[in-house]
Order: structure tokens, then C-alpha cells, then sequence
């Protein structure tokens, strides 16, 4: 399956997943969603391949977070907050298109090798 490393360069957990994901010869590809911000449909799809709602793959400690009120948000509205302010999304995740982890830490995303 395809791999696809939901990827923000200036996140060191970020580029440590890289760096594993490269050190082991894996195939995969990057998505700087931060540049090409995911749907909110694509949001909820990603928390069903992680096995989570919404709710945990967001970044609550954000600046947006917070001026946005997300605190008491359901899945919809968090999936349309990150949709439309994607440095809400955690990151790293490492996504196969059927199962998806988040790389915190960064080993995590071993488990989708």
C-alpha cells in the first residue's frame, strides 16, 4: 500500500519520522498539508483510519485553538477548523490509505511498515 506522511518541515517530530521512515528504505510520499489543507471530509476520514475521533488528532495548545473556541466543539467542527486552519492537525502521521498513526512519538509510525 501507498504510503503518505502527512508532513509539517519545521516540526522536528516531523522530520524525525522522515529521517525513520528514510533510514528503513521505506516507499512513501509526503503531503505538506499546511500548503494543501485537507477537506473536512478527508479530516474525519484520517481520524477513522487512526482509530480516534477528531477531537484526538487535533492540537488543542494551537493559538487557533483557543481564538477559535474549539473547546466544547463536536468532530464535524473541529474536522472544518482543521480543514480551514491546518496547523491544527497533529503531526506527524503516516497514512496507508486503510490504517493511519500519528508519529508522537515518532517510532509510532513503524507499527504501518
Amino acid at each position: 500500500m501507498a504510503l503518505t506522511l502527512w508532513h509539517n518541515p519545521r516540526c522536528s517530530k516531523s522530520r524525525a519520522a522522515m529521517k525513520l521512515l528514510d533510514d528503513r528504505g521505506a516507499a512513501y510520499s509526503t503531503r505538506l498539508y499546511l500548503k494543501e489543507p485537507p477537506s473536512a471530509e478527508e479530516v474525519m476520514g484520517l481520524a477513522n483510519r487512526i482509530g480516534r475521533p477528531v477531537s484526538e488528532i487535533v492540537r488543542t495548545k494551537e493559538k487557533a485553538y483557543g481564538e477559535l473556541g474549539l473547546a466544547a466543539a463536536d468532530d464535524a467542527a473541529l474536522a472544518l477548523a482543521i480543514a480551514e486552519n491546518p496547523i491544527l492537525l497533529e503531526r506527524p502521521i503516516l497514512d496507508d490509505g486503510v490504517r493511519a498513526v500519528i508519529g508522537r512519538p515518532p517510532e509510532n509510525i513503524i507499527a504501518l511498515l
